[in-house]
C-alpha cells in the first residue's frame, strides 16, 4: 500500500504529507486534495467521513483542510465509477458516437 496521486498513480515518496502547493511530479495534479485523503468517501455526507471538516466543492483541487491525511492504498487505476462508465458508453451508443 502506498500514498500516490489520485490521477496517475505516481508514488508520493516524501517523508512529509503534501503541502497546499505540492503537485504530482508526473501529471502535475494537486496532491493535497480530497481524492487523496483517507477520509474521502463518495457515500458519506459531503463525500467526507471527517464530520468536523468544512465541505469542499472541488474534490480534485488543492484545499486547506486541516484534517487531511494522505491515504495509503493500492493503485487500481483511474477507472472511476463503473456505473458512470457504462452509462456514458450507453449514451455514446445512443448518440452514434461509437
Amino acid at each position: 500500500m502506498t500514498s500516490h496521486c489520485h490521477a496517475c498513480g505516481c508514488d508520493w515518496t516524501a517523508s512529509r504529507p503534501p503541502g497546499r502547493n505540492d503537485a504530482c511530479t508526473s501529471c502535475r495534479a494537486d496532491l493535497r486534495v480530497c481524492l487523496n485523503c483517507k477520509h474521502h468517501d463518495r457515500t458519506a455526507a459531503y463525500q467526507c467521513r471527517e464530520r468536523r471538516a468544512d465541505p469542499v466543492q472541488d474534490k480534485a483541487a488543492a484545499n486547506f483542510c486541516e484534517y487531511f491525511e494522505f491515504a495509503r492504498r493500492n493503485w487500481s487505476g483511474a477507472t472511476g465509477n463503473p456505473r458512470e462508465s457504462s452509462a456514458r458508453a450507453a449514451l455514446r451508443n445512443l448518440l452514434g458516437e461509437n
